[in-house]
């Protein structure tokens, strides 16, 4: 069986909802930087892995339990994946 490699990237974000002071405080950062029109600023985390997996499916299965268990609280966040193929693994 072949095996692929696989580049994701793992955006982590507050929940719609949950308060966001990092995100605040840049916003008003902006502002007084004169940066207007900016605004529901929103921070969040953003994670490259890469993954060895036998296809793109099995590739998104392991990165969302990774996210699942480690890199977000799904009580207060959400996180997103993207995959893009690196090739075949020897």
């Amino acid at each position: 069986m072949s095996v692929a490699g696989y580049e994701a990237l793992v955006e982590v974000q507050l929940r719609p909802g949950v308060a966001d002071p990092q995100g605040a405080t840049i916003e008003h950062a902006l502002g007084a930087l004169g940066f207007n029109g900016v605004s529901k600023v929103r921070a969040g985390k953003a994670f490259r892995l890469q993954v060895d997996a036998p296809d793109a499916s099995a590739a998104r299965r392991l990165v969302e339990e990774i996210c699942a268990r480690l890199l977000a609280n799904p009580v207060i966040e959400v996180s997103a994946v993207s995959l893009e193929p690196l090739g075949e693994v020897a």
